[in-house]
């Protein structure tokens, strides 16, 4: 048995777990809030959970998921527009302040790999992952490795430009894939109709007590679970946006397999089967080769931990075989 350390580093929570990377099970966990605007107090807070966890457990390593670009070499944010970056590189700043190997990798990335190794995708050498929450994220391992890319920045596939000049992105830009079906394009659709006073609207006004910018992706959720049709259309869209991406994203990676998760995915059937009909309306022919099916995600929130343990305590080995 093999133990790591993963860190999933969130823009407002610090959430730490001892891995059993053989089998992916977690043994002991923390969490704490993230510091939101101090990167040097946002390092100190990940090296008090390890030293924590360490102290208590056997580890080899330690990996740190981020949510942002991560360089090729895996020792420094890129950059991360969520997150307060410290003054020096973060796996450095661990490494110092715990004694233990640390790397960092992108946190869908990690969700993608723990998926593969422990979750929905166990037995698939090449998967496209698609993370739905309030942005799109996405990872892929193919031929058994993870793809990074030249510069480490690969599958950035949120980013996509799906209409030309169409919506605006929080990155700049117009048209982004995530405009149109990420939890963001869900609530900011219920948002604009309920604003509109669209026909049918009465239930989600009522949940945001008549102010539509207090509606958010829960609330729109639990009304399309509820029953309701505005909501449930809502949804609907949101997920047929989805399935258009990952039919274009297919012709390009050729996975066998398709996992899906983030919290648009928790919406299960609402948002799965609009997907699955649009994926498979718009997916090119291949011709003798079956169409990859589209499987929702096993590992939850915990995956990008697992992931991460999982990927540092294996370049732990790699090193020591090649030493």
């Amino acid at each position: 048995m093999t133990l790591a350390i993963g860190v999933d580093i969130g823009g407002t929570k610090v959430a730490a777990g001892v891995i059993d990377t053989s089998t992916g099970t977690i043994i002991d966990r923390l969490r704490q809030p993230t510091p939101a605007h101090d990167g040097d107090a946002m390092a100190n807070a990940v090296i008090a959970v390890v030293r924590d966890l360490a102290q208590r457990h056997a580890v080899v390593a330690v990996g740190l998921g981020v949510p942002g670009f991560v360089n090729r070499t895996r020792d420094d944010i890129l950059t991360a527009p969520n997150l307060a970056l410290p003054s020096r590189s973060l796996a450095a700043l661990v490494r110092e302040g715990t004694g233990l190997p640390t790397t960092l990798e992108n946190d869908a990335n990690a969700a993608t790999w723990a998926e593969c190794r422990f979750g929905a995708a166990i037995g698939h050498d090449d998967v496209l992952m698609i993370t739905a929450g309030t942005g799109i994220g996405g990872g892929a391992v193919l031929g058994g490795q993870l793809h990074r890319g030249g510069a480490g920045t690969a599958l950035e596939v949120g980013h996509l430009r799906v209409v030309p000049d169409g919506l605006p992105c929080g990155c700049g830009k117009r048209g982004c894939w995530e405009s149109y079906g990420s939890g963001s394009a869900m609530t900011r659709s219920a948002r604009t109709l309920v604003a509109a006073g669209a026909p049918g609207s009465e239930a989600l006004a009522a949940r945001a007590g008549g102010d539509p910018d207090a509606l958010d992706g829960a609330m729109v959720t639990a009304a399309a679970v509820a029953g309701d049709p505005l909501a449930r259309r809502v949804l609907a869209e949101a997920g047929a946006w989805l399935g258009a991406g990952i039919a274009s994203l297919v012709a390009v990676l050729d996975p066998s397999v398709i996992v899906v998760g983030g919290g648009l995915g928790d919406a299960g059937a609402l948002v799965f089967d609009p997907l699955r009909a649009s994926y498979a309306d718009l997916v090119s022919p291949r011709g003798p080769a079956p169409v990859p099916s589209v499987i929702a995600a096993a590992l939850g929130n915990d995956a990008g931990m697992v992931g991460v343990a999982d990927l540092a305590a294996r370049e732990v080995a790699a090193t020591t075989v090649a030493v």
